[in-house]
Formats: C-alpha cells, sequence, structure tokens
C-alpha cells in the first residue's frame, strides 16, 4: 500500500513534556499534535507502547497487546475523582525535566494508580466490562501474567513454581482466586491506557496526523505471550529456550549482538494460519494507521544462538516464512499501510521479499557518506515507495554524528551536497533538507535533529544499559520559529499533509 508524498515527526510519547516525570497521554500530547498540523506533518512517528521490562526497552515488553501503564495521564485521573492534585504532586519522579527516572517511577507511580484503582469501582463501569470482554484474548493472560509476577517478587516466569510456570489447571485456578484483585488492578491499568490513547489518536487523526506505530519482530522470554503460547516458540520440554535471537559479528560488534528473545516455531504459526500473528497485526492497526515492522530481514532469514551462548559468535541463519506470512496477513486483513525496516546486512532474498511484499523500506542519511561508495542511502538512489529518516532511534543525533566524522566525510557530504560555506554547528540543516528534498515518498525526521541537539538527546545506543529511553524535550523547545522553519521546508518540499495542501492549493487558483 503506497503512502503520499509527506512528512512526519519522529517522537516517543514518554519525551513529551509533562508534569509527572515522563511524557503521557496528557494535555502536551494534544499540544503537539497542534503543532504537528501547524507544522504541515502528516505523521507522528512513536515507539512501541508496551510495557516496559528490565533496561526500560519498549523494544522488551511483557506482552505485545498491553499498553504501558506510565503513559496513563494523571491530570485525567485526577478529573475522574480517583487521584488529588495533593497526592499526585506529592510524590517524587525525579528532579530533571530533560531525563526520565525509570526507579522513582516505578517507585512512585504504580503506587498512585493502585490508589486511583481502589477508588474507582471499576468492576461496576460498563465501558470496563466491555473492554475486559472485548479483549479477553490477550487480557486475561497478561493480568494474570502480571498478578503473579508480582507474587513471585518480580522474578522471570521461568523463575516460579512448577505448577504456575507450566501453567497446570489447578495452579491456575488457584492464582486466579488468590490474586484476583491484583488481576483486576492490570485489567483496569489496561482500560485506562487503551481509553486515553483512543481519545489521543481520534484527536491526531482528526488534525490529519497519522500514527505511525512500531513493533519489534520478537516479543521477550519474560512476557505473557511466551508464558501463555510456549508452544509457539522453539522452548524445550521444560519451557526453556533451545535457541534466542541476535545477529552475527559485524563491523560494530566482533561477537555479534545476542538479544535473547526466544525464536518462534514458524512451522507450528503457519498450520494455525499465522492466527497469532494475525490477530496481533489487527490490534496494531485498531492502535496505529501505519505499522513499522522492526528488524524485517528477520522474515526472510533469522539468526538463531544456542540458548546456553555467551556471545553471538556461534549462531547461524535459518528460513524464516518469507512471503507466506505476509500474504496471509493481506488475505486476512486487507492492504494495510506497513512499512519494513530493512537496515542491516542484505541479502538478494531480502531485497526480493521487500519488493515482493510491496512495502516501503527505510534509508538512513547517516548511514550514506562513505567517500567513494554508493552506499544505497544517498538521496540519488532513491526509489519512491520508501521512507527516509535522517537517522533512527538507534542512531546518534545528526548534531553528534556529524561532530564524530572524519575530514574525508565531512569533505565528501559537503562536496554532495553543494553547500560548503554553512557553520559546521548548523550543518544538521543541510542534512534535514536533504532528506525532506528526496523522491522518497516518506520522510520522517526525529525532533532532535530539527532541534539542533547533540548527544544529550540520543534515545537509545544498542547493546547498552543504563543511559538510554531517558530524554525528554522540555515544553518550549519547539518554538514558534522552529516550527514556521519546519512549514516552510515542508511545503517548499510538496509535503503539505492533505488539509495544508488543500488549504495552499485553494490559495493559489483564487483570484
Amino acid at each position: 500500500m503506497r503512502m503520499n508524498r509527506a512528512s512526519g515527526i519522529l517522537l516517543p510519547v514518554a519525551s513529551l513534556p509533562s508534569k509527572y516525570g515522563i511524557g503521557c497521554f496528557s494535555k502536551e500530547a494534544y499540544d503537539f499534535i497542534d503543532k504537528l498540523k501547524q507544522a504541515g506533518q502528516s505523521y507522528w512517528q512513536i515507539l512501541p507502547l508496551s510495557p516496559t521490562g528490565y533496561g526500560d526497552s519498549p523494544y522488551q515488553s511483557f506482552s505485545s497487546f498491553a499498553g504501558n501503564p506510565y503513559f496513563i495521564d494523571l491530570e485525567t485521573l485526577i478529573e475522574e475523582g480517583t487521584l488529588s492534585k495533593k497526592e499526585c504532586d506529592s510524590c517524587d519522579f525525579g528532579d530533571s525535566l530533560l531525563h526520565i527516572d525509570y526507579e522513582k517511577l516505578y517507585q512512585n507511580r504504580f503506587g498512585l494508580l493502585r490508589l486511583a484503582y481502589e477508588r474507582s469501582d471499576i468492576s461496576k463501569n460498563p465501558a470496563f466490562v466491555r473492554f475486559v470482554k472485548d479483549n479477553e484474548a490477550w487480557l486475561e493472560d497478561y493480568a494474570l501474567f502480571m498478578a503473579v509476577k508480582q507474587c513471585f517478587e518480580g522474578e522471570a516466569w521461568s523463575e516460579w513454581a512448577e505448577d504456575i510456570r507450566k501453567r497446570w489447571g489447578f495452579a491456575l485456578d488457584y492464582y486466579r482466586r488468590e490474586c484476583y484483585f491484583d488481576i483486576e488492578f492490570y485489567k483496569y491499568l489496561q482500560f485506562q491506557f487503551y481509553t486515553q490513547w483512543s481519545k489521543l489518536k481520534e484527536y491526531a487523526n482528526g488534525q490529519g496526523i497519522q500514527i505511525v506505530g512500531d513493533i519489534p519482530i520478537y516479543v521477550a522470554f519474560d512476557s505473557s505471550d511466551a508464558w501463555a503460547h510456549p508452544e509457539m516458540f522453539q522452548f524445550d520440554g521444560e519451557y526453556c529456550p533451545t535457541a534466542v535471537a541476535g545477529c552475527p559479528p559485524d563491523a560494530f560488534s566482533a561477537t555479534g549482538q545476542l538479544w535473547g528473545n526466544p525464536l518462534y516455531r514458524w512451522e507450528y504459526h503457519k498450520n494455525t494460519g499465522y492466527d497469532w500473528w494475525v490477530r496481533r497485526l489487527e490490534h496494531c492497526f485498531q492502535m496505529y494507521d501505519v505499522v513499522r515492522i522492526d528488524h524485517f530481514r528477520g522474515f526472510d532469514e533469522y539468526y538463531s544462538i544456542p540458548y546456553e551462548e555467551e556471545t553471538a559468535l556461534n549462531g547461524h541463519w535459518e528460513k524464516g516464512p518469507g512471503m507466506d506470512l505476509f500474504r496471509t496477513l493481506h488475505n486476512r486483513l486487507g492492504p494495510k499501510a506497513i512499512i519494513a525496516e530493512d537496515l542491516g546486512l542484505q541479502t538478494p532474498s531480502v531485497h526480493k521479499l521487500l519488493a515482493d511484499s510491496g512495502y516501503p523500506g527505510m534509508k538512513v542519511l547517516e548511514f550514506a557518506f562513505v567517500p567513494g561508495e554508493d552506499t544505497g542511502y544517498l538521496p540519488h538512489s532513491y526509489d519512491k515507495n520508501c521512507v527516509v529518516y535522517t537517522g533512527t532511534h538507534d542512531n546518534e543525533t545528526l548534531v553528534q554524528w556529524y561532530e564524530g566524522l572524519d575530514e574525508e566525510s565531512r569533505a565528501y557530504a559537503a562536496e554532495y551536497m553543494d553547500n560548503k560555506n554553512r557553520p559546521d554547528k548548523e550543518k544538521y540543516r543541510d542534512f534535514v533538507r536533504l532528506a525532506m528534498m528526496s523522491a522518497a515518498d516518506t520522510c520522517i525526521i526525529p525532533l532532535q535533529d530539527y532541534l539542533g541537539l547533540g548527544a544529550e538527546a540520543r534515545m537509545n545506543k544498542p547493546s547498552t544499559l543504563g543511559e538510554n529511553w531517558v530524554w525528554r524535550m522540555e515544553g518550549d523547545m519547539l518554538s514558534e520559529d522552529i516550527i514556521e522553519e519546519i512549514y516552510h521546508l515542508t511545503k517548499i518540499s510538496f509535503r503539505l499533509n492533505g488539509q495544508e495542501r488543500k488549504q495552499t492549493e485553494k490559495e493559489i487558483t483564487e483570484p
């Protein structure tokens, strides 16, 4: 499904400014949508909205279907009367407006949410009852998983007692009784999350802004997906992985990357008509207008690493489901707007899978400027059916990246863009303009690159822990001058969103 010529901004929900420690579905989110419209944008790309676990990564989630309770707007709960402003204001969520303190969020936010639940009398709410029924297929397992995890003091499900780890019937019944209110609490959190998110998405769509969601190819081992459906994964008789996901050694890592996610039993999925994948994507398209699928290459071939290995050195490639999966998704769900994250080492079979699917792939300018090489990421080589980024959430910001370039690469980039006169500290503007002027139908720019921010605003450095996913914007960073600058660039590159484009055309044609 081809996307029209347009542009958008990449900004995680968590990075929005807001009052209580982390970006959420608050009035600041609605304000950001207004600014996107004002800037002529068509898309707001976000990171996965799933609940995060160890390392705070949205790509390692407790569920493929659940939403992150951190994004529930506390001010809305204050308006509903289940929390007071004094209670929220008295909590310590950290002392920095520019960084998320996940430890303090974990210590304080869940206490407030539990208090709101206990005051809500939620079981008598018809909308809640309907939500639970409509989402029973994933919600029952997720809520039970989280409640039992709480009983075992946060331990991974592989460390639980055998009876509940293996989901024996009597154990399931026992924990459903003993954890009744904990289970209902986690259902309440999901009800609040989806109620608030649906209103925000509806508002965005009303302003002409489409939401680009993001889903990982894999699920986390410590997730309700893996616990409730071990048959879907490469597990042994004790529900222990026999192999896990990662990627092989390359120029960036001598030992490769050991992600540790369980691998799928693709033959099982094929025999079920890819039912879980159909339900997963159907759920995604209820949440988002466009879906970016991470690690598209893994559907062609995936890297399998024996479970006991400590590095990715001894892995090997195995064949994925290929077009069989995507034909099934198309037949069951109809044409959908999907972006294939096809970065990294590409093989002829990956190129063929992308071409056969018809999905737009990704181009990243930070990968383009290798002196003397046509990398495939230089704009002259773009097909229209692609999405160009200056960088992604895994890359350095443009300013940080440019500062790290050697002189030869800087000279090559300046010659390619035929602009050698702009001061180095403003060179990021040239790369943003180059992306916007390219032939790619879609251009997505991380907000940090419009703002000209450096290393302090990087979102994620792969294969590291501790300093990732924490950057937030301050409320006044996206100023009227910057919005006007973005609008002008969007207009001159013929990427104005549909509503703005029609208005411009009207102004041109009217006498």
